[in-house]
């Protein structure tokens, strides 16, 4: 037989036996209880980033939902992985809403949702000897397609230095200072890059981070952290500050979490605006 018309019939009888299968998931429930949010959690995927007009691979840790209605008995889980093997483009802000519009469609959804987490990295120059090196930033994108409402977040979380005002206020000399963790979540009506919202919680901690530093650095970064004290709450007022101008945001949240280097438990401040 020729294998052209072979491959043909071959493929002829997959189609026919998979017709032949039930369509368990499709099928009718009578226990008339929707389900808000149903699909897959922390899948990896290889993923390609773009922000302030680049591009970076890496890899993104998805979680996919859709909302079931009364009558479904399920979702067809699958369904979330063929999407991410067939989306090429780059995931950005921007982007973002064609994916989920394309799980709402293919899962045949009223609503979906996404959240994807990935390591981002920029490039920083040392402050004193302009070395150069990588540091890694845990960003999140999330969205949701609710009818043609569609809502995304961008998520940056800022590692910082944070100096505390009261021991420098009442020691003779020195003064305690932590490692801190400050996530900036924001909705905005055009581009704001990941750098741009690490900058600004990097701009009004005690100091911000870098990869690598040489003496004169390391001096630098410490005098920089004796001479700009603040508490966890001064460090949150200050971004939600600057947010508060930015006109392309839209809303914002901020929290902030000093892990305390004389104290055997966290400061954590938080707070959230819809302008």
């Amino acid at each position: 037989m020729n294998k052209i018309l072979h491959d043909e019939i071959m493929s002829q009888s997959d189609i026919d036996n998979n017709q032949a299968i039930p369509d368990v998931q499709s099928s009718e429930d009578t226990r008339r209880i929707p389900i808000n949010k149903v699909g897959i959690r922390d899948v990896k995927f290889p993923l390609t980033v773009k922000s302030a007009g680049k591009l970076q691979a890496t890899v993104g840790e998805y979680s996919m939902y859709v909302g079931l209605p009364h009558d479904v008995k399920g979702t067809h889980m699958s369904r979330f992985l063929e999407i991410l093997e067939s989306h090429v483009s780059p995931l950005s802000p921007e982007t973002f809403p064609l994916l989920l519009t394309a799980v709402k469609e293919k899962l045949e959804a009223e609503t979906a949702y996404i959240t994807v987490k990935f390591p981002y990295f920029i490039h920083k120059a040392a402050p004193v000897s302009g070395i150069k090196s990588m540091m890694d930033y845990s960003v999140t994108l999330s969205g949701s397609i609710i009818g043609d409402e569609v809502s995304i977040t961008t998520s940056v979380l800022v590692p910082v230095t944070s100096l505390c005002p009261c021991s420098k206020k009442i020691s003779d000399y020195g003064a305690h200072n932590q490692r801190s963790h400050v996530i900036i979540s924001v909705e905005t009506d055009s581009e704001v890059s990941i750098e741009e919202i690490a900058a600004i919680g990097e701009a009004e901690a005690s100091c911000e981070l870098f990869g690598i530093l040489k003496r004169p650095d390391e001096k630098y970064v410490t005098e920089r952290a004796y001479e700009n004290p603040k508490f966890v709450e001064d460090l949150l007022r200050d971004i939600a500050a600057r947010l508060d101008a930015d006109d392309r945001v839209t809303a914002y949240k901020v929290s902030s979490e000093n892990f305390e280097s004389i104290h055997n438990h966290s400061a954590y401040a938080e707070t959230q605006k819809r302008k």
